[in-house]
């Protein structure tokens, strides 16, 4: 990337290390604790997630970037170049604490004022597509100022739309996000709730019953039409043990709708333990 503006994102936002390393943005570990053992988020498979709780019954906790993790970040940025300008795009400020961490880790710090942060009020691929958004406005910006940069995040944050299914409701049990009658009747029905992210927070919206296969062309359409999403680009979220079925489906759905690009983004650690296995996400811009 042209421009001399660094980006910086934590690791849950889920974009793929090969893709940060092209677009030059730097990722910040979030953490993810499986009893007494706490590892960083992308240094292991998201598949562990799913064999931890298949063995427990217990979800993985998650916990955000700490004002260290920042610092060994920044020291790193600023010891290469001491001039450097970061626009930190981070994780949803509601759900987590990575971006009172990253004020904590600048203060006092002689080069604060070199950078900024956005509040993206996004997680997961939603996050990962206001990165990669204000990353190619960068490239085609490459003057543009910092003040600029974080104007043009902040409208393409508000611009983007994010949800995702589960495919079953057993990790929001186990994560305390409903009850097991709740579960138990959910699953028994063969109910899904959409979750989307609203104002930053992950909220439950429309339910619907039936296969993922069934659901997820469906979802695809009411979506789209009900955010107005752009037909330039597409987002499309996969987790561990997907089925490959739900790819194909809404690969066909999003070519019938006139989407132009369609991009996959995997999960990482810390999503899969809300959104368990099987699930599938959607992420446009309106």
């Amino acid at each position: 990337m042209s421009s001399q503006i660094i980006l910086l994102a934590e690791t849950g936002s889920d974009l793929p290390v090969e893709l940060a390393r092209e677009l030059g943005v730097c990722l910040v570990p979030m953490h993810v604790s499986m009893g007494d053992i706490t590892l960083d988020d992308g240094t292991f498979p998201p598949e562990d997630v799913c064999e931890y709780y298949d063995r427990t019954g217990k979800i993985p906790t998650t916990s955000g970037s700490t004002p260290y993790d920042f610092e060994v970040v920044y020291e790193e940025i600023f010891a290469r170049n001491p001039d450097a300008q970061v626009l930190h795009l981070a994780y949803s400020a509601v759900t987590t604490c990575s971006y009172h961490s990253s004020q904590l880790a600048l203060e006092g710090k002689p080069y604060a004022g070199n950078v900024r942060l956005v509040d993206t009020k996004h997680v997961s691929a939603g996050q990962s597509a206001v990165v990669i958004a204000v990353a190619e406005w960068l490239r085609d910006n490459p003057q543009a100022s910092l003040e600029e940069a974080a104007a043009q995040a902040e409208i393409i944050s508000r611009k983007t739309r994010m949800c995702f299914v589960p495919n079953n409701l057993n990790y929001l049990r186990a994560g305390g996000r409903c009850s097991n009658a709740v579960a138990l009747v959910g699953n028994l029905l063969n109910l899904h709730p959409c979750i989307e992210i609203l104002d930053g927070r992950l909220i439950a919206c429309k339910k619907y019953r039936g296969a993922m296969t069934r659901i997820a062309p469906t979802l695809l359409r009411e979506f789209g039409e009900k955010n107005g999403l752009g037909k330039d680009k597409l987002i499309l979220i996969s987790t561990p043990y997907m089925d490959d079925a739900i790819r194909t489906v809404l690969e066909e759905e999003a070519h019938k709708l006139g989407y132009r690009q369609i991009q996959w983004i995997p999960t990482g650690c810390v999503i899969t333990c809300h959104g368990g296995p099987g699930a599938f996400g959607i992420v446009g811009m309106t």
